[in-house]
């Protein structure tokens, strides 16, 4: 598992993958810093991740900056879990074929 990447929550609707960088290279190089945003509205989904250079500036990083308070939300921070595969397909739409016409109006 990659410890030098965190996973960070609850991040204000303001902040920036540049700005995220900027809040957390206090504590040792940043790699990377990216915002999640939706693919169709491209809001922020308010939770990105940070990758540290090093594993020490990771965990001083979650120590001191968990539940701290940034532009008056409690940000979550915590080590980042491995992406879970996705199935194919995913999605969630009903692709099913809907019913026709059904005339109910029988004559035997």
């Amino acid at each position: 598992m990659d410890t030098k990447k965190l996973y960070v929550g609850n991040l204000p609707w303001t902040m920036t993958n540049d700005s995220l960088k900027e809040l957390f290279s206090q504590f040792g190089e940043v790699t990377e810093a990216v915002i999640i945003t939706d693919r169709m509205s491209g809001r922020s989904k308010g939770f990105g991740f940070v990758t540290f250079a090093t594993e020490e500036a990771a965990v001083a990083a979650t120590q001191q900056m968990h539940e701290k308070e940034v532009e008056g939300r409690k940000i979550v921070v915590n080590v980042a879990r491995p992406r879970e595969e996705r199935r194919p397909g995913g999605g969630g739409f009903n692709r099913g074929g809907g019913g026709g016409f059904r005339d109910d109006r029988r004559s035997y």
